[in-house]
C-alpha cells in the first residue's frame, strides 16, 4: 500500500537535510564529490511511511543525491537477487527498507554492511535517540546491520466481523474449537511475507505456555502441534497479508490474524469495514515489529556520504512524526519522545476517526517479549513451510 500524497517540505524539514550533511561532514567521512543517483527497494511497505520525507531531503540536498529511483519487491525474493547481484560483483540496489524477513536472511548470508561498526561515527548512538522497545530491536535484532527506522508493538491480534461472530474466543482452545467448526472461515498469511503472520507464528509460544518460546526446534512442541491441528480448518495461506484483508473485507473470512497497523489502515483505505473489531487472545505477549534501512555490501564507496545522511534525516523528529501517517505501522516512530501531537494533520485525524482508544492501554498493559534472532527466525520460516504450509499453498 503507498501513500501518493504530495509532501511540501517546511522549513525545518529543509534545515535539518543542511543540519544532516553538516553532521556527517564532521564525523571525517570522505567527502563526497558530485551528486549521486540512488536506488532504493522496499519489500516491506515503508515507503508508505518514510517516501515523503525521503523526497523531501533529496530536494534540500542536490549537492548530495542527484535522482532517487525507488522499486518494490516481496521480501522473500530480495536475499537471492542481491547475492546474485554481489557474486556478479554488480550490485545495483543501494538502500533496503525491509522488515524482519529479509532482514533476518541477510544477516544469515552477510549480505549487509555493518553501519554501525563500519560507520558508526556518522550515526548517532542507538542509547541516545531510540525508545526502549526500538532500541531493544535493534540490538536483538537490526544487530550491526540495519538501522531501525519504524516500530510497532505489532500483536498477535485478530480482526474480526462482529455480525459473524457473535462469540469471540478468549482462549487458545476456543479459538481452536472455532476454527475447527467452521472450516474456511479463518487464515493467516505465510509467516515469512506477512507481518501478522510472522507476530502470530512467534506470539503463540507465549500463549500456549511452551516450553522455551525462543527456540523454535527444541521449544515450541505445544505452538507446532496447535498450529498443525489449526491447518485442518484452513483452506490455504495466502502468500501475503494484503491477501488475506481483501478476503475479510468481502467477507470470505470471520476472522484473521492482524497486528495494530494492519487493523487501523485496512479499515482507513476502505479495504476492511471501518466497523471490523479486535480480540487478543489470554496470554498474549506482543512480539514487536520493526523496519529496517540495510546497505548492501558492494554499494559504490562514492554512494556511501549520501546514504548516511539520508539515514541520519529519517532518525530526525519530523520524518519520525510523519511515520505515524495513516495507521500502518501504528504507532510507527522509533525514536523516543515523538507523539502524535508532532505528526502531520492528517494523520491526527485519521487516527482520531480509526483509532482504537484501548489502544494505548494494551501497548502499556501486556508484556512485550523479543522476537526471534535472525537465525532461529529463518529456521521457524523454514519449519512452518515445511510442515504447516506445505499443500496449503505454501512453496513445499
Amino acid at each position: 500500500m503507498t501513500d501518493k500524497t504530495q509532501f511540501r517540505p517546511h522549513r525545518r524539514a529543509v534545515m535539518a537535510g543542511v543540519a544532516s550533511a553538516a553532521a556527517l561532514a564532521a564525523t571525517g567521512v570522505r567527502a563526497q564529490g558530485a551528486p549521486v543517483s540512488l536506488n532504493i527497494i522496499d519489500v516491506a511497505g515503508n515507503l508508505q511511511l518514510t517516501q515523503a520525507s525521503i523526497e523531501a531531503f533529496v530536494k534540500a540536498n542536490p549537492k548530495l543525491i542527484s535522482r532517487l529511483n525507488f522499486s518494490r519487491a516481496p521480501s522473500p525474493e530480495l536475499p537471492a537477487k542481491l547475492k546474485a547481484q554481489q557474486d556478479a560483483n554488480r550490485v545495483d540496489i543501494d538502500l533496503v527498507l525491509t522488515g524482519p524477513g529479509a532482514m533476518s536472511d541477510g544477516i544469515q548470508q552477510g549480505l549487509w554492511v555493518d553501519l554501525w561498526k563500519s560507520h558508526g561515527a556518522a550515526l548517532p548512538k542507538p542509547e541516545d535517540i531510540y525508545h526502549e522497545q526500538a532500541l531493544m530491536m535493534q540490538k536483538n535484532f537490526g544487530q550491526n546491520e540495519g538501522v531501525a527506522v519504524v516500530y510497532s508493538p505489532s500483536g498477535p491480534l485478530f480482526g474480526y466481523s462482529a455480525e459473524r461472530l457473535k462469540t469471540v474466543p478468549k482462549t487458545a482452545a476456543e479459538f481452536l474449537a472455532f476454527v475447527k467448526q467452521n472450516p474456511k472461515r479463518f487464515t493467516y498469511a505465510r509467516p515469512l511475507n506477512s507481518g501478522p503472520g510472522w507476530t502470530f507464528l512467534q506470539g503463540l509460544p507465549y500463549i500456549l505456555g511452551d516450553a522455551d518460546p525462543s527456540d523454535p526446534m527444541k521449544g515450541w512442541d505445544k505452538s507446532w502441534a496447535y498450529l498443525k491441528e489449526l491447518g485442518t480448518g484452513i483452506d490455504y495461506y495466502p502468500t501475503g497479508t494484503a491477501a488475506t484483508m481483501k478476503e475479510f473485507g468481502d467477507g470470505t473470512r470471520d476472522v484473521i490474524v492482524t497486528t495494530f497497523g494492519w487493523d487501523i489502515n485496512p479499515r482507513v483505505l476502505g479495504i476492511v469495514p471501518k466497523e471490523a473489531k479486535v480480540f487478543a487472545l489470554a496470554n498474549t505477549h506482543w512480539i514487536p515489529d520493526t523496519q529496517f534501512m540495510c546497505v548492501p555490501k558492494g554499494v559504490q564507496a562514492e554512494k556511501m556520504p549520501a546514504l548516511l545522511a539520508l539515514i541520519n534525516h529519517l532518525l530526525k523528529p519530523e520524518a519520525q512524526a510523519a511515520t505515524y501517517d495513516k495507521g500502518y505501522f501504528y504507532p510507527g516512530p522509533a525514536i523516543k519522545g515523538i507523539t502524535l501531537d508532532m505528526a502531520p494533520q492528517e494523520s491526527r485525524d485519521i487516527l482520531k476517526e480509526f483509532g482504537r482508544p484501548e489502544y494505548d492501554g494494551m501497548i502499556l498493559q501486556t508484556p512485550t517479549r523479543p522476537p526471534l534472532t535472525p537465525e532461529r527466525l529463518v529456521a521457524a520460516f523454514r519449519r512452518w513451510d515445511q510442515e504447516i504450509g506445505v499443500g496449503h499453498g505454501a512453496p513445499k
